[in-house]
């Protein structure tokens, strides 16, 4: 990528990134409406105590598992303006395209916050992949706070932020590795954004999956394009997830695509528990329990498939399965379903509580220390 590119960049993306503050401070005033069917907050203290459950006001709402020591010390480094730091991480990830696309997507976090080390790393290595990749993932971060705040020009930088995005995806994938999928993976939520017709997403689709046709957060965000709230339809994001979820080797966590698309369908018209309680969803949640117990140990992939199982557990009133994910994930709710929530917490707390309060009544509350 030229230095005239990467100018034109940071600076494009850290202008808007003020939005992000708008809006999280929003979340913490209770901005947004509770699902109407959300349980009434019944669990006393001494449940949550008794299943040694982090309390409501402790949760984690940025993370959906505890940050591993190598991923604090990138992060502090680069709070330092260290940039060099987060190069090195990036490359520590080796060919393990999960985890290329994990630690892009954390540095981009963190340039949101704070991008003048991401501006420096591009001005001391011109055309740098991964610092391509940082600059397109975090314009694209830019443009969904923007498309979520207020205001007539909020269209308008959404889409000036994506295709700046674009541009940076373009030049990452013109000069990576050509075996590496995760410029084009941080492409597919700018073609969700940008509204690529079906035949342009299914050409950027063919791109990944001809270099790794099984990444999960691939997976997981072309279900995101293909769902009504965005580019198709239910009928589209489930048939895209069931074909991939029924090719896929036990322990792979393709189970988790179905689940998204029952959730991003729990909009519709029957209440959640009869949407959730349906034999082919129920079918599903079987499949996915299946799968996580197939995963290899210390899989961190495993997080978000135990956050949705929760949740869907708990709306089958599965509580006491609920609870062995609750007590798996709890302290952190940064995933879906909570995310979607203007108050993750309250959501969390709110169905982990009631599966612990139910399911308290049919086991010992005692737990292993944490």
């Amino acid at each position: 990528m030229s230095g005239r590119t990467a100018r034109g960049l940071v600076p494009a993306v850290l202008g808007v990134l003020g939005v992000r503050a708008v809006r999280q401070a929003a979340a913490r005033s209770g901005g947004g409406a509770a699902s109407a069917e959300e349980p009434d907050r019944v669990a006393p203290d001494g449940v949550v105590r008794a299943f040694g459950f982090v309390p409501e006001g402790e949760l984690d709402t940025v993370h959906d598992q505890p940050v591993t020591a190598d991923e604090a010390a990138c992060l502090g480094a680069v709070g330092a303006g260290e940039w060099e730091a987060a190069a090195d991480w990036v490359a520590g990830a080796g060919r393990d395209w999960e985890e290329r696309r994990r630690r892009v997507g954390v540095l981009a976090g963190a340039a949101a916050r704070d991008g003048a080390w991401l501006a420096a790393w591009e001005a001391a290595r011109p055309g740098d992949v991964a610092a391509a990749l940082v600059v397109a993932d975090a314009a694209v971060r830019a443009a969904w706070d923007v498309h979520g705040a207020r205001g007539a020009e909020r269209l308008r930088h959404f889409r000036e932020l994506l295709l700046a995005a674009q541009r940076a995806a373009y030049a990452a994938q013109e000069a990576a590795d050509p075996d590496d999928p995760v410029p084009y993976v941080v492409e597919q939520r700018v073609g969700t954004g940008l509204g690529y017709p079906h035949a342009r997403y299914e050409e950027l689709w063919g791109r990944i999956t001809a270099r790794a046709p099984r990444l999960l957060c691939a997976h997981t965000a072309a279900v995101e394009y293909w769902t009504a709230r965005w580019r198709g339809s239910h009928e589209l994001a489930l048939g895209f997830a069931r074909r991939a979820a029924d090719g896929a080797r036990p322990g792979e966590l393709l189970r988790l695509l179905p689940l998204i698309a029952y959730f991003e369908d729990e909009s519709g018209e029957q209440g959640l528990p009869d949407h959730y309680k349906r034999p082919e969803v129920v079918e599903a949640v079987d499949a996915a329990l299946a799968d996580l117990a197939a995963a290899a140990p210390g899989d961190r992939r495993t997080a978000a498939l135990r956050h949705m199982l929760a949740w869907m557990l708990f709306w089958q009133d599965r509580d006491a399965e609920a609870v062995e994910q609750f007590r798996a994930v709890d302290g952190y709710v940064g995933a879906l379903p909570w995310t979607r929530h203007a108050r993750p917490e309250r959501r969390y707390a709110h169905a982990r509580d009631w599966a612990a309060r139910v399911a308290g009544g049919r086991e010992s509350c005692a737990v292993p220390g944490r």
